[in-house]
């Protein structure tokens, strides 16, 4: 049986943090405040393969109250909830990713992106899509505070 999950995160701008999304640092832009990383497109990732195989959501399995995951890669978290999906009969079928900021401007990354998600993943690039929208300056995301991102993953049996 096919099952999908989705996920969503959001952080604020931080200063003097790298900003990381999908894996990518990208140097033309404020980083975001985390206890990890902050990476929301991954975080977003992750709590929708954890969605898809019904495990939880990322804040049950890596707690922000743990000083252990105090500045860790999102990686970390994303490939856990790839092993659990295996470890239960299941492999990731595709993921699609949009991510919501004013700016930076994100079309020059998404490439980058995709490649490190499929990697993540451990799936042929043409089973991860990321999109990049503004909020058209409305809410957080309009105004600069923050960026979010909101993913669907479908997950097969393996």
């Amino acid at each position: 049986m096919y099952r999908t999950g989705i996920g969503y995160d959001s952080h604020r701008f931080a200063a003097g943090r790298p900003l990381v999304l999908g894996g990518v640092t990208i140097a033309d832009g404020g980083g975001l405040d985390g206890h990890s990383d902050a990476d929301a497109v991954l975080h977003a990732i992750t709590d929708a393969v954890l969605g898809a195989i019904a495990a939880g959501d990322i804040g049950e399995h890596f707690p922000p109250t743990d000083n252990k995951w105090r500045d860790a890669p999102s990686s970390l978290f994303l490939q856990h909830a790839v092993k659990l999906a295996k470890e239960k009969g299941y492999a990731i079928g595709n993921c699609d990713v949009t991510v919501l900021a004013e700016a930076p401007s994100l079309g020059p990354h998404k490439q980058a992106m995709r490649e490190s998600i499929a990697k993540l993943l451990a799936v042929d690039l043409g089973a991860v899509s990321v999109k990049a929208k503004t909020n058209e300056k409305m809410g957080f995301v309009g105004r600069r505070e923050g960026i979010a991102a909101i993913a669907a993953v479908t997950v097969m049996p393996a």
